[in-house]
């Protein structure tokens, strides 16, 4: 279901959020799933579970999860992934973070849009 990978800078509750919002993208995951319990996403991969719920609690707040007392944890049917500007102006400053790393360790704007075009095309969001 999801990798976490513990050596990464990226803290882990972004992994689990980032790689639960890529599993819906891919269809793996469908508004109406039930997805593991705090204590069970825990134990798959092996990772305290406060780390676990503030994870749940950012993408609750993002309107993607749910929980429904004493029945789960679901995807959001039709949950809103409208870019609006608040999105949008964060979007931009991790772009731009991004954009000057790249550059600055020799990638050109043609490698960095090829390179941004072949991981949209791996995620198979190209379309979307």
């Amino acid at each position: 279901m999801l990798k976490v990978d513990p050596r990464s800078s990226t803290p882990i509750y972004e992994q689990i959020q980032l790689g639960i919002k890529e599993l819906i993208l891919k269809g793996a995951l469908q508004g109406g799933d039930k997805i593991p319990s705090v204590r069970e996403m825990a134990a798959l991969l092996t990772i305290n579970p406060n780390t676990i719920s503030k994870a749940y609690g950012e993408l609750e707040r993002a309107g993607i999860i749910e929980t429904l007392r004493g029945r789960g944890t679901y995807v959001v049917d039709n949950f809103n992934r409208k870019v609006d500007e608040k999105k949008m102006q964060n979007i931009s400053e991790e772009l731009k973070k991004i954009i000057l790393e790249a550059n600055y360790n020799g990638m050109d704007k043609e490698s960095f849009i090829e390179l941004a075009l072949k991981i949209f095309s791996e995620l198979g969001v190209d379309n979307k």
